[in-house]
């Protein structure tokens, strides 16, 4: 008789991949996933700590499970990711209905973690980090699934240590995965269907670089771009420093790239960036975004922005705006400061008022939805290749897929078209998709 779990995922990615992972493992041993915790005999948090608000929010979701444990003794909850790595032990002292505390590193040990709790009623707790000569439990193999797009992990870890950032201190020092087993993986892929890879990283940019005779990130990128199958390469995140001129002449040169970068930039100003550790100045990376717009004109990048970071004037962050109107960024993703426990930046005053740190906020808010509104408005009426990912959730046989711009858009069409390369002319631009008509015609022709 099958036992049932319940798994809830928050933050990146790599979070997704990780879930992906768990959901492989619990499988293998006998469980099936149900879609609500009152179901379950196992529940599951695969947690993230990037953000102050994350944080409460797990220990909030945590706290609707306890009249459930009380209820049922026998039922497990475990916390798993970035809050498991950073707080370990202070998760089974602060919360007693807690059974297994599993970190970034562990999660193949959670059949055997879960057969502690399950046979010995003992909790468990597991958060030791893994380096180079143990890392294959950093990149198992994965259960094949159907799917028209995948995400590929390359590599763990963060070298970086900037002032506000969490990363290095859940996720561990940079590894990164051997080539061989990423171009396998795909191969394998691409043998299944899959037409889009995303190869996810800390810090894809830096990929190989302290691996001895490893290929670097560029070369990975011709060496994907080579198998048979693929049709559409994207990549997560890229730290500016590290994007060297062979990268950007990827844009370029390789027809399957995605047309789409995510480049965080986190400040427009020099002071705050060099306290942020960042180690790029601002006139560095215009200059990166000159040369992939030489490159790739019609390349559209998105970012992430830190507003009122301790030190942080009015001169800075008006540096800031001017940076995001030089650059005319697609989307961006924008927070305010929240100090992280661990880090060095946490132990900085803050003396910014908090109303003028959301006015600020807000100010940035009103720019970007104005630069975002005109990039994806000059979208209409433009006939665009976009890959059909499977049936839209707005239902009447729409179908849904992505622009080379990482731009979802909703149309009508016949299910076959799933996993092709269609064109659709775009007649909608809403707040995050956009809405299009299939070009039958132009498809008869193309096929």
């Amino acid at each position: 008789m099958s036992k049932f779990f319940y798994l809830e995922t928050f933050g990146c990615q790599m979070n997704v991949v990780d879930s992906e992972q768990i959901v492989d493992l619990l499988e293998r041993v006998g469980y099936a996933q149900v879609e609500t915790p009152e179901a379950a005999d196992l529940i599951l948090l695969n947690t993230c700590s990037v953000r102050d608000k994350a944080e409460r929010k797990v220990y909030g979701h945590l706290g609707r499970f306890k009249p459930l444990k009380d209820r049922r003794p026998e039922l497990i909850i475990g916390v798993g990711g970035c809050v498991a790595q950073q707080d370990g032990e202070k998760l089974l002292e602060k919360l007693r209905y807690v059974d297994l505390v599993f970190g970034t590193h562990n999660i193949h040990r959670l059949p055997e973690m879960l057969a502690g709790v399950e046979q010995e009623g003992r909790r468990r707790l597991e958060t030791e980090f893994l380096d180079a000569d143990t890392r294959r439990g950093l990149f198992p193999e994965r259960a094949a699934k159907e799917a028209v797009t995948r995400f590929v992990t390359v590599m763990q870890g963060c070298d970086n240590f900037c002032s506000y950032c969490i990363v290095p201190h859940v996720r561990g020092r940079e590894i990164s995965r051997a080539g061989g087993e990423i171009l396998a993986e795909i191969r394998d892929l691409a043998a299944r269907g899959v037409k889009e890879v995303t190869l996810l990283g800390q810090n894809v940019n830096s990929y190989g670089l302290r691996e001895t005779g490893e290929m670097s990130f560029a070369q990975l990128l011709h060496a994907v771009h080579e198998i048979e199958g693929i049709e559409r390469i994207r990549f997560t995140t890229s730290h500016p420093k590290d994007l060297s001129d062979e990268l950007i002449e990827c844009f370029g040169s390789l027809p399957k790239l995605a047309r789409h970068l995510h480049l965080p930039v986190q400040c427009g100003a020099d002071a705050v960036l060099a306290a942020m550790n960042r180690g790029y100045t601002r006139a560095q990376y215009l200059d990166k975004v000159a040369r992939l717009k030489q490159v790739c004109p019609d390349i559209r990048l998105t970012s992430d922005i830190i507003v009122g970071f301790p030190g942080e004037t009015d001169e800075d962050f008006g540096e800031t705006l001017a940076l995001v109107e030089a650059v005319r960024y697609a989307d961006i993703y924008s927070f305010l400061y929240s100090p992280r426990r661990g880090t060095a930046a946490a132990q900085w005053e803050e003396t910014l008022d908090p109303k003028d740190k959301q006015a600020r906020f807000d100010a940035l808010l009103a720019a970007q939805q104005r630069i975002s509104g005109e990039i994806w408005q000059s979208d209409v009426g433009r006939v665009l290749p976009v890959l059909v990912e499977g049936t839209s959730r707005q239902g009447g046989a729409q179908l849904f897929g992505r622009t080379t711009w990482n731009r979802i858009v909703n149309f009508a069409g016949p299910a076959d078209r799933v996993g092709q390369v269609v064109p659709v002319r775009i007649t909608t631009s809403l707040k995050n998709s956009q809405v299009g008509e299939l070009e039958m015609e132009e498809t008869r022709a193309a096929s």
